[in-house]
């Protein structure tokens, strides 16, 4: 298909038939229809030649202008150094471009993008001065706009107290505000962007991949860290996906598209701390509901363990004197009164076995065994620091989640935080410290409970973990149930309690649990 316009052909043109150079005025013509302002004059700046958009741009005609200094033009608002530069450069025959402020006709201002050059003889001497100029008002109108969105948007970002990351699709950090990078030194060891945007992507990675495979947007996505002696960081996060023009020069008609992905991240700690606080107001209160029916468990179950063996005694009595008596047996007083005391402890222990209180049944669900312990050690603070305990609380980053019940665990945590202080109360311990640690192994969730107390002879390690055994002073009450309790609880969870052996500086507890699998 040929153009409609044959002089816009790439096919060369045919020389004139007449000559082949332009005639001058063919030169002339196009000078004087050029759309930019072209002018031309002498030494001295007095104006010979002025050309169509010249007189458009100034609003002067050619008879206001001809003769008449190009300083007409001049606002007095140049700085006088980029005058020097102007004539400094055509001094030494060489072009000079710049900008400068003119004036119209109208008195209007407008800015003039400036290009003069010298025009030499044959002998290279300068003869006259070619002036090529074009408003750029509205351009630099435009470009300053950009500027100044693009400043204030980087001041509210800046600003803004929430986090902010652009990633390519290589998960490089394209740009981040300060907030985000005051995360990153709170959160990651290196205090480096880029951990943190890995350790994002890990703890969001189906919202992520979705956001970078799709562009599906996510919001609101929470994600906790558990910092140990700090508070835990709760974060809410938000992703989108921003799609941007290629910017190079071989797409221009064929424009493609670049992904990049845009992640807020809003620190709601505050918040949950203050929902935490009243939280656990009311577990404290709950919590001592549950120990005083887990007290009188025990008493009723210590008193079935000791009433027990009396029983036991007389029915084993009764029968050696059945089988000794014989035929006589009927009519015997003793065996008789002893017929009555095993049915009259048979029926006693039926009804202490009847009154122990009934454990609600409790549904599995998520746990978070970190924010157990966190929870367990604000109750029991009080207690540490009657005691002078040091605790050093040193928690995985990011734990799995523990199906199981709740309650439960947190009871079963609290027993082993109060053993440890039990046993680093007494007088002969000087160094009081309580460590405590949580990590995954082996596919499990373990936690460690330390305690710089006497410890637990090698002999004993399995036999404190029998009903009503203790190594505790007699004085002390509620001997023998915290351990046991320990293990059913951790049993039921499909887990594993023991005492590290290894550990000679105290004791140490060691609790393995199975995390969720979708987690």
């Amino acid at each position: 298909m040929t153009p409609a316009n044959p002089t816009l052909s790439n096919e060369p043109q045919e020389p004139h038939a007449e000559s082949d150079e332009l005639l001058p005025e063919i030169f002339r013509q196009t000078v004087e229809h050029a759309p930019i302002a072209i002018s031309i004059t002498d030494l001295k700046a007095n104006i010979l030649y002025a050309n169509r958009a010249f007189r458009s741009i100034t609003g002067y005609d050619n008879e206001e202008v001809l003769g008449k200094n190009e300083s007409i033009l001049s606002n007095g608002t140049t700085p006088r150094l980029v005058y020097q530069a102007l004539w400094g450069r055509l001094a030494q025959k060489k072009p000079w471009s710049g900008v400068l402020v003119n004036r119209r006709k109208d008195k209007s201002l407008y800015l003039a993008e400036l290009t003069v050059a010298p025009v030499l003889d044959e002998t290279g001497e300068t003869i006259y001065y070619l002036g090529m100029h074009r408003d750029t008002s509205e351009l630099h109108e435009l470009e300053q706009r950009v500027n100044n969105q693009r400043l204030m948007i980087e001041a509210v970002v800046n600003a803004a107290p929430a986090a902010m990351v652009v990633l390519d699709r290589q998960h490089r950090v394209v740009l981040s505000n300060p907030s985000f990078c005051r995360l990153a030194r709170d959160l990651v060891e290196d205090g480096a962007s880029e951990s943190l945007v890995a350790l994002l992507r890990e703890n969001l990675a189906t919202p992520f991949e979705k956001l970078e495979n799709q562009g599906t947007a996510f919001s609101g996505k929470e994600i906790s860290f558990d910092l140990g002696g700090r508070s835990p960081r709760w974060l809410s996060c938000h992703g989108r996906a921003i799609h941007i023009e290629d910017e190079q020069a071989h797409v221009f008609f064929a424009p493609t598209e670049e992904r990049y992905l845009l992640l807020t991240i809003n620190d709601i700690s505050e918040l949950r701390q203050k929902q935490q606080d009243s939280r656990l107001n009311a577990l404290k209160a709950l919590m001592a509901e549950e120990e005083l029916l887990e007290g009188m468990r025990e008493t009723f179950n210590a008193a079935i363990h000791r009433l027990q063996g009396p029983v036991n005694l007389i029915s084993a009595a009764m029968r050696m004197l059945e089988r000794r008596l014989g035929d006589k047996a009927e009519n015997d007083p003793v065996l008789s009164a002893m017929r009555e005391a095993s049915a009259a402890g048979m029926e006693a222990l039926e009804n202490l076995s009847g009154s122990i209180p009934v454990r609600m049944a409790e549904s599995k669900m998520p746990v978070n065994l970190n924010q157990l312990i966190r929870e367990v050690i604000t109750l029991c603070t009080d207690q540490l620091l009657a005691q002078g305990i040091v605790v050093d609380w040193q928690p995985a980053l990011r734990l799995p989640w523990v199906m199981g019940g709740e309650s439960s665990l947190r009871s079963m945590i609290k027993h082993l935080v109060e053993n440890a202080i039990e046993s680093m109360s007494q007088n002969q311990v000087s160094r009081r410290e309580l460590f405590i640690s949580t990590r995954v192994e082996n596919h499990l969730v373990r936690m460690e409970i330390t305690d710089s107390g006497p410890g637990i002879p090698p002999e004993l390690v399995l036999k404190v973990f029998e009903p009503f055994f203790s190594t505790k002073p007699p004085h002390r009450v509620g001997r023998g149930m915290g351990l046991p309790v320990v293990q059913e609880i951790v049993a039921k969870h499909a887990g594993m309690v023991h005492v590290d052996t290894d550990y000679r500086e105290g004791c140490r507890i060691v609790v393995e649990l199975p995390f969720s699998a979708s987690t």
